[in-house]
């Protein structure tokens, strides 16, 4: 990673999971990070825009 980029989740160059949690929301989580305690893996892994882009068609509800 380089030095103008210090957070994983915004770079592009790793792969991605979307994941659920029970409540139903998700979230991107990059593959090389263990996966939280209560998520499960929906998608990926998978370059961030597609994990991005599943989350999007397929969250349609934000309440939780």
């Amino acid at each position: 990673m380089d030095s103008t980029q210090t957070n994983p989740f915004d770079d592009t160059r790793y792969q991605f999971f979307a994941l659920r949690n029970a409540s139903g929301q998700f979230s991107i989580w990059p593959d090389f990070r263990d996966i939280p305690t209560g998520w499960k893996v929906m998608y990926g892994p998978e370059d961030r825009e597609a994990c991005l882009s599943y989350v999007e068609t397929t969250w349609t509800d934000l309440r939780p």
